[in-house]
């Protein structure tokens, strides 16, 4: 599955590359928000995949520091 593939590719970066992913993936939420809420937007299910992106960079960012 795509989002197999997208936890595996997680775990294999270090912490301060999943960091920058989390950062890079909240910019993109925020633009996603201001696009829906000026109507520019056209693929709204796009906020729900960046949402659930980022759930899955913070759970491999905790079961890194858990380790």
């Amino acid at each position: 599955m795509k989002t197999n593939k997208y936890v595996e590719d997680l775990r294999k970066k270090s912490a301060a590359e999943l960091n920058e992913e989390l950062v890079a993936a909240k910019k993109e939420l925020f633009n996603l928000r201001f696009q829906n809420a000026t109507n520019q937007l056209d693929n709204t299910s796009r906020i729900k995949e960046v949402r659930r992106n980022i759930a899955r960079i913070q759970t491999v960012i905790t079961a890194k520091a858990a380790k």
